[in-house]
């Protein structure tokens, strides 16, 4: 379902935001929104990690198979994880048509045709098409997102045994991550922020994901921004871990 949803929603809107959008398409814009679809997808892929266990009554067998509560919990990450790549990877073939017109509307504009040497050409003229670089680094930071809210998910899965609660809450709690890095850009009328402390603004886009975002929106790999996704993961992976540890001497 997951696999469906995501690759129906991600093509619709790739296609309106890109191709269909003539001068005015946007590749940053479409991974933005990808981003909010996050907000709905990831919970309904990450509620069922453990709540269904406590559900089923077989949360006892997995607190006294022969296998480390670290492993157990990496375990079933990483079983989320990898079908959230692996979605994610397959939904950039969507990128090829849009490479394929780009490289059209070059032909046209430069006349590649009569030129020996194109690459030499190509250097000294204004790019036409997408930019590698940018799309490489928007789905490298889409993918650390991900798995940063999987985490979240997973973690919060362990907390109850209600599918849908777990599911609410990781909403919830993903769209904060989120909210507070449009929060902190909001301007009023004369284009002053509605958060007036500096200080505030700061701290506020330090925890949003938003903000760690744009470098990588941009093509940089932000390495400060690296760590703080996988910081991120760690974190809630370890209180999983810590919640079975306590259910397992309870």
């Amino acid at each position: 379902v997951f696999i469906a949803v995501f690759l129906a929603l991600n093509s619709f809107i790739f296609s309106l935001f890109t191709l269909m959008a003539g001068d005015d398409s946007s590749v940053g814009t479409y991974f933005m929104i990808v981003m909010f679809i996050f907000i709905i997808l990831v919970p309904l892929l990450t509620m069922k990690s453990f709540s269904e266990e406590r559900k089923m009554r077989t949360e006892q067998l997995l607190l006294t198979a022969p296998v480390s509560l670290t492993g157990m919990v990496l375990g079933k990450y990483l079983a989320a994880f990898t079908l959230f790549l692996g979605t994610v990877l397959f939904s950039c073939i969507n990128f090829f048509p849009l490479y394929e017109i780009g490289q059209r509307e070059m032909n046209s504009a430069y006349n590649l045709d009569q030129i020996n040497d194109v690459k030499t050409y190509l250097s000294k003229v204004p790019h036409i098409g997408p930019v590698s670089g940018q799309i490489v680094g928007s789905i490298i930071g889409v993918i650390l997102i991900g798995a940063a809210f999987i985490a979240i998910g997973v973690f919060i899965s362990a907390l109850t045994e209600n599918q849908l609660s777990a599911a609410v809450i990781t909403i919830a709690v993903v769209l904060s991550t989120i909210a507070l890095g449009l929060l902190v850009q909001i301007t009023d009328a004369d284009g002053q922020y509605i958060i007036s402390s500096y200080g505030l603004r700061y701290v506020l886009g330090w925890f949003s994901v938003l903000s760690r975002f744009s470098a990588f929106g941009y093509g940089y790999f932000d390495y400060a921004a690296l760590i703080y996704y996988i910081s991120i993961t760690g974190v809630f992976l370890f209180l999983t871990v810590r919640v079975y540890d306590s259910r397992r001497w309870a």
